[in-house]
Parts: structure tokens; C-alpha cells; sequence
């Protein structure tokens, strides 16, 4: 009598992860576009409304605006069915409501800026809502480039160093322009001739979560390594320390001659929570946040006593402290932000219904204070977790592949879009210092919304290798169009290898 064949060995039995089936792509793909159809029906719901509050009426054109961003969404999910049909179906559809209420809100303001005669005839591309409708054709044309140019996001580790150096130029370009070309609101952020204007920070960061990636992924073991254990924590050895100081010093750098806390919080930020990804070592967050708030506090007293260089943050610290002791001067942004969110209360005065244009920059800075005031708690909830869903993407994604560089890209980015919503949330709501830093997807701006869709193109990109299956040799299936994925970045000995 023969013994029973042993059984097939399962995902769960030799610890593989299981894969999707290359079916499961189509379904994903499906439900991408029904989520993406359930996302152009509330934007164009909102645009209904916002013209039937303001105008008493809803012209027979009101569609047209949404009509011109469902061809530009529907191309980038086409595009997505060929070239990452695994990536994650969510992300997309999120970031198209985000994209899409940010259009519709500032061709709101354009509809307030205009005669009540004229506003029935307002043109779709015209005005600042015009402009950011062409600027996201142009921004979802460049993420559909990248995932063309990037078939394997481990490819991008070739050109980590100058990636690396390109973003500490991009960063300080603005810092060494004259005030006139550079600086606004007593930031340092801009480039600026005649009518062009490019925020140059916005892509730097994409470039410096590369750089860290690549770094951090070499020097994993180094930086893992403990020396003292105190209160049960592991603390790094001194001589490891060399990176972060050098990183803090950068990032004082940056408030110094950028004059924007919010930038330098951001890439410091950055490079401590990618730390701690790598190394997993909660001891690199305490070493980051008392360097953070002693450069911060270092910065604040030497504002208060010398000025020069630290003028700016030490003003801007004294408006978060008390903007209502110069409510029509110094504080007057914070205030009326202050107030459009206070008006707003629940549920907001309708979309078309508040008075934005009483807060100063409303279409860039404190978008999310005019949106407030109109659709109200509940609504900017709504809108919060629109972008908690694609950080939890995002960090899914880099908990789902398998190469340690993908990780780290993936939380990093992830991070980044985290980071940036709440410092700029933060800054329109008084809970820190205001920053330069624009809102995602929603703030008016070519920089801001180029920089982020190619951020999420990224993560669609690392997600689709993430859940393609497994070739017969164990490892990722070709990307379509592809050459077949590399088994391990450059012998990294912390690279994630499954056989």
C-alpha cells in the first residue's frame, strides 16, 4: 500500500505571502473604475451645487468642467490597466475627489471675483479654477510618463546620489535668490520671473525620500547596532549619530535662509521616520524629535534677541502664540482662517454659500480654511480621511513589497503626504506655527500638484510589484513591457529575498 502523496505546499505553509492571480487584477481594475465613477458623481454633485447657491441656478454647461476631468482620470486608469495593473485601485479614485474638489472650489472663488452679470458666463478654463484644470492635465500626463519611464521602481536606486544632490540644490536655489524672485509672505520658497513662478521644494522631497531610501538600505546594519539601553530603550552608538547631525544642521539651514519652519520640519521629519523604518529603533524618534524642538527652541530665543536670520520664524511664533493681539496687522491670516473654520461649524454654510475671499490666500495657503467654512466639520473630516486613506495606501504598499529599498521609498513617501497635510493643517488651525506648505491636491498651483501625482504615480508603481505574482523562479513576474525584475538591489545584505 502506498503512502499518500504529501500535499502541495500553500503560501501559508512555507511562509511565502500569497499573491494575486493575474484575474484579480481585472477586478481591481473594475473597481477602480467604480470608485473613480462614484468620485465624479460627488464632484459633480458639488458643482451643482456651488452654481445653484450662488447663481439661484445650474447653467446647462456645469458639467463640462467635470466632464474634462473624467477624460483625464479615465485616460490615467487606462493607462494604469497596461502598465500597473496590480497597483492598488483606491488611490487613484481618492486622489481624483481630492483633485477634483480642488477645482471646483477655486472656480467657486472665480465665480465671487466676477460681476453677478458675468458669472453665468464664466469660462470653464478661465481663471484660477481654468489654470488648475489645466495643470492637472499636465500633472496626470507626467505620473502616466513616470510609470511608462519606471517598469521597476528599483531601477530608480541607479541615480539615488544625484537624486540626492539635485533635491539639497532644488531646496536652496530659492534661499540664495534675491527676496524679489523668491520670497513670499517672508518665505523663501518660490522661483519667480515675470508671470512664471515654480515652487521648487515640492519635487525636492521626492528626490530626497529616494536618496534616504537608498542610503538608509546600505547602512541598515550600522545604524541598527545599540551601544547603552536606557529605560528599557536601545540607544545607537555616538559615532552612528553622524547622519542625523548632519541631517538637523541641513534642516536648521533651512530655516535660517529659507525662513520656513514647515520645510525644514518636513525633510528632517523625513529622514528620522525613514530611520526608524529601516532600523525599527524607537530610540532614532527621541534622538529626532529633542534635536527638532531644541533647533526650534534654539531658533525662537535667538529670533527674539539678535533678529536677523531668525526674525521671521521668532514673528511668525508670536502670531501662532496670540494672533488676536493684532488682529488686522500681523495676525489677520490666522484670524480670519480662524474664523471661516469657526463659521463653518458642523456642517458649513453650503459650497457657494461662505465668504472665502475674507481669507487672505485662500486659493494656495488656506484653502482648507475656505472649504471649511462651507462644508463645515463633517465635511473637512471627510476630507482628512480622503488623505489618511492614501497614507494607509501608501504605507500598505510598502509593508506588501518585498525589497527593502521599495519599503523605505514607500513609507517615505507616504509619510511625506502625512507630514505635509498635517503641518499645513496645523498652520490654518493654530495648533503650530503657519508654514508655506500648500495642501495636497487641493491648493492652487502647477508645483504643488505635478510633485504629488508623481508621488502617488510612484506608489502606484511600487504597489503593482507588490501584488504581481510570482514568476516560476520565485521572483516578480516582467512588468508589462518590462524586462523581468532584479532579484536583489546592489548585494544590500538587508535586501527581502523569498525563495
Amino acid at each position: 500500500m502506498t503512502a499518500p502523496a504529501a500535499p502541495a505546499p500553500t503560501p501559508a505553509s512555507t511562509g511565502e505571502m500569497p499573491r494575486l492571480k493575474s484575474a484579480d487584477s481585472t477586478r481591481r481594475r473594475n473597481s477602480e473604475l467604480a470608485l473613480l465613477a462614484l468620485a465624479l458623481l460627488l464632484v459633480l454633485a458639488y458643482y451643482a451645487t456651488v452654481e445653484a447657491t450662488m447663481l439661484d441656478t445650474i447653467t446647462p454647461d456645469f458639467w463640462v468642467p467635470t466632464a474634462a476631468l473624467a477624460g483625464v482620470f479615465l485616460a490615467m486608469h487606462v493607462v494604469i490597466r497596461f502598465l500597473a495593473p496590480f497597483a492598488d485601485p483606491a488611490l487613484i479614485p481618492a486622489v481624483a475627489l481630492l483633485n477634483g474638489l480642488g477645482v471646483g472650489f477655486l472656480r467657486r472663488l472665480d465665480l465671487s471675483k466676477v460681476e453677478a452679470a458675468d458669472q453665468a458666463n464664466l469660462s470653464t478654463f478661465s481663471g484660477v479654477g481654468g489654470r488648475q484644470l489645466a495643470w492637472t492635465l499636465i500633472s496626470v500626463v507626467l505620473a502616466a510618463t513616470l510609470l511608462a519611464l519606471i517598469r521597476d521602481h528599483r531601477n530608480v536606486s541607479r541615480y539615488s546620489y544625484t537624486l540626492g544632490l539635485s533635491g539639497i540644490v532644488l531646496v536652496m536655489i530659492p534661499a540664495v535668490l534675491p527676496a524679489q524672485f523668491s520670497e513670499v509672505n517672508g518665505a523663501k520658497l518660490w522661483i519667480r520671473f515675470g508671470g512664471f513662478a515654480i515652487q521648487p521644494g515640492e519635487f525636492a522631497k521626492l528626490a530626497l525620500v529616494v536618496f534616504f531610501a537608498f542610503y538608509l538600505v546600505r547602512k541598515r546594519e550600522v545604524l541598527s547596532l545599540a551601544s547603552k539601553r536606557f529605560l528599557g530603550i536601545d540607544f545607537p552608538r555616538g559615532r552612528d549619530l553622524g547622519p542625523v547631525l548632519v541631517v538637523w544642521m541641513m534642516s536648521l539651514l533651512v530655516l535660517v535662509f529659507v525662513k520656513d519652519l514647515g520645510t525644514a520640519l518636513l525633510y528632517f521629519g523625513l529622514f528620522v521616520v525613514t530611520l526608524y523604518v529601516a532600523t525599527e529603533r524607537v530610540s532614532w524618534l527621541i534622538i529626532g524629535l529633542l534635536l527638532f524642538f531644541g533647533g526650534v527652541f534654539l531658533a525662537y530665543f535667538l529670533g527674539s534677541a539678535i533678529g536677523g536670520p531668525f526674525a521671521n520664524f521668532y514673528d511668525r511664533a508670536q502670531i501662532w502664540l496670540d494672533p488676536f493681539s493684532e488682529p488686522e496687522t500681523r495676525g489677520y491670516q490666522l484670524v480670519q482662517s480662524l474664523l471661516g473654520l469657526g463659521t463653518g461649524g458642523l456642517f458649513g454654510s453650503g459650497p457657494g454659500g461662505g465668504a472665502p475671499l475674507q481669507i487672505p490666500e485662500v486659493q494656495n495657503d488656506f484653502i482648507f480654511a475656505g472649504m471649511g467654512e462651507e462644508i463645515g466639520l463633517f465635511g473637512i473630516t471627510a476630507l482628512l480621511m480622503l488623505y489618511l486613506l492614501i497614507v494607509e495606501r501608501g504605507l500598505r504598499a510598502g509593508l506588501d513589497v518585498r525589497d527593502s529599498f521599495g519599503k523605505l521609498v514607500a513609507g517615505g513617501l507616504a509619510f511625506t503626504m502625512g507630514l505635509q497635510v498635517f503641518v499645513i493643517i496645523g498652520g490654518i488651525s493654530g495648533l503650530i506655527p503657519l508654514t508655506g506648505q500648500t495642501t495636497p491636491f487641493l491648493s492652487s498651483g502647477g508645483s504643488s500638484l505635478m510633485a504629488n501625482w508623481l508621488l502617488v504615480a510612484m506608489l502606484l508603481r511600487i504597489s503593482d510589484a507588490a501584488r504581481r505574482p510570482l514568476a516560476s523562479g520565485g521572483g516578480l513576474a516582467a512588468a508589462p513591457g518590462g524586462k523581468p525584475a532584479p532579484q536583489q538591489l546592489h548585494g544590500a545584505p538587508t535586501e527581502v529575498i523569498r525563495p
